[in-house]
């Protein structure tokens, strides 16, 4: 690489940047993918969820549990909520980046926010455990 190419690449990235190794190219790029991934998994698996619930629709609970308690449907479930709660967390992770300017409580929002996500995924996890097993 000559040093005009170098002395241009240094001037394009920030002091962090330098120091890392790494320009606006390589950040973010995993977070990107994983909202891409986990919405694409969603269609599927939401409107599966969606026309099984309409057909479920007037059926007694009973027999929703016994629906639910099936090896297929237990680990679409399971599938489900892990995508939608992941894509949650990243999503919402997003927003708190873009419109949290102070380092301190982007920090504690971002922290609460993943707490209360990974809380009531894990919840909605253990329901459908419960009722499958």
């Amino acid at each position: 690489m000559a040093n005009s190419e170098k002395l241009s690449v240094t001037m394009r990235q920030t002091q962090l940047g330098r120091v890392k190794g790494l320009g606006a190219a390589r950040s973010g790029v995993h977070h990107w993918w994983a909202e891409r991934v986990t919405s694409v998994a969603l269609i599927p698996l939401t409107l599966w969820f969606v026309f099984s619930v309409l057909g479920l629709a007037g059926h007694p609970q009973v027999d929703i549990a016994h629906w639910i308690g099936h090896p297929l449907v237990a680990a679409l479930l399971v599938a489900l909520i892990l995508a939608s709660f992941y894509h949650t967390m990243l999503g919402l992770q997003v927003v708190i980046e873009d419109y949290v300017h102070l380092e301190m409580p982007r920090i504690v929002a971002t922290l609460v926010m993943k707490a209360a996500v990974y809380l009531l995924g894990l919840l909605a996890l253990l329901a459908v455990v419960k009722l499958a097993i």
